[in-house]
C-alpha cells in the first residue's frame, strides 16, 4: 500500500482545497492510501533562526507540531498540496511552514526526490497573484520531485467542480504522480521547471532581442526572447542552487552550517556596526510581551 500525503491549507473544512486532494486521490490506481494534513491546524511556531536545527540532531528547540510535520512528509511516497488565495498569495499557513524549512535537511535523504503535485484556488479568474508561485517553491524547497501544478477557480465549497476544468486536473496530475510530469508547452525554466520570471535590466551581457530575466522559483538569471516563431528561456547554475540536484541541497546545507564561524569572527565588527541604531525608533508591543519582558 502507498501513501498519499493530502496537504491542506485552508482552514475551511469540506472548502475547495479539501475536495480537489480528494478528487485527486479517487483518480489514483488500486493501492493507494490518502493521509491528510490541515496546515492551518498545525502549531507551527515562528524560526527563532537559532540555526540549532543545522547541527547535532538537527532537531528544532521548539516543541510544535513540526516533527508531525516532518515524519508525515518522510512516510508519504507521494505530496499533493492544494493552497487557497488569501488578498493574491498563498494562505499564511503554507509560508508558517516553509519559513521552518531548514528543519527539512535533517530529513533530506526521505524527502528528495519524492513525487509531488499542487494547484492554488482562487475565488476570481486572473486574482490568484502569486499563490502558484508560492505552491511551486514549497514544492521545490520540501526537495521533491515536482511533477505539476495548475490554478483552479471557485470561491464557494465545491464549486471548482461546476465544471470540467478541476476533474480534468485532477486526472492530470494524479497521473503526473504515478507515470511522470507530461510535456508542458509553456515556457518554463531550464533548469527547474518554473513558469515565473523576474524581468530585470538589460547590460551589455544581454543578446539583442532578449530580454534579462530571473527565475523566481529556484532564483537563477538567465534570458527570454523569441527564436525560431517560439518564446525561449535559458537559465544559468547560480552560486547557491538550493535543490537542483541532490549534491547541491547538501551543499547548501554545509554553506548554511558555516555561517556560525562567520558570525563568531565577524562578531565584533558587527555589533559596531549595529550599535548606532539600538536606541532609534520606539517599539509598540503588546501588553503580553511587556510582561514577559519585565
Amino acid at each position: 500500500m502507498k501513501t498519499l500525503l493530502g496537504l491542506v491549507a485552508s482552514p475551511r473544512k469540506h472548502g475547495n482545497s479539501e475536495l480537489f486532494i480528494k478528487e485527486l486521490f479517487r483518480n489514483l490506481p488500486d493501492g493507494w492510501h490518502l493521509r491528510m494534513l490541515r496546515l492551518p491546524e498545525l502549531d507551527i511556531r515562528p524560526c527563532i533562526a537559532c540555526y540549532q536545527c543545522l547541527f547535532g540532531e538537527m532537531r528544532c528547540v521548539q516543541k510544535d507540531d513540526m516533527e508531525l510535520f516532518l515524519g508525515e512528509l518522510a512516510a508519504a511516497d507521494a505530496v499533493a498540496l492544494a493552497v487557497p488565495t488569501y488578498f493574491l498569495g498563498a494562505n499564511a499557513s503554507l509560508k508558517r511552514v516553509l519559513d521552518r524549512g531548514l528543519s527539512f535537511y535533517a530529513r533530506m535523504d526521505d524527502l528528495w526526490g519524492k513525487p509531488a503535485v499542487g494547484v492554488a484556488v482562487a475565488g476570481v479568474p486572473g486574482l490568484e497573484g502569486y499563490t502558484k508561485l508560492m505552491v511551486d517553491s514549497f514544492l521545490k524547497l520540501i526537495l521533491a520531485d515536482h511533477r505539476g501544478s495548475d490554478v483552479l477557480y471557485g470561491a464557494l465549497p465545491g464549486e471548482i467542480f461546476l465544471g470540467e476544468a478541476a476533474k480534468a486536473c485532477a486526472r492530470r496530475l494524479a497521473s503526473a504522480l504515478t507515470d511522470g510530469a507530461a510535456a508542458d508547452v509553456v515556457p518554463r525554466c531550464p533548469l527547474c521547471g518554473g513558469d515565473t520570471f523576474r524581468f530585470l535590466p538589460r547590460n551589455d551581457e544581454t543578446p539583442s532581442g532578449w530580454q534579462r530575466v530571473r527565475c523566481m522559483v529556484c532564483s537563477n538569471e538567465g534570458t527570454i526572447g523569441w527564436e525560431g516563431g517560439s518564446l525561449r528561456v535559458e537559465t544559468r547554475r547560480g552560486l547557491h542552487p538550493l535543490f537542483l540536484t541532490y549534491e547541491d541541497a547538501k551543499a547548501h546545507l554545509e554553506w548554511l552550517r558555516t555561517m556560525k564561524d562567520a558570525f563568531l569572527a565577524k562578531r565584533k565588527e558587527l555589533k559596531e556596526i549595529t550599535r548606532p541604531y539600538t536606541a532609534v525608533g520606539q517599539w509598540v508591543r503588546p501588553e503580553k510581551t511587556k510582561r514577559e519582558e519585565t
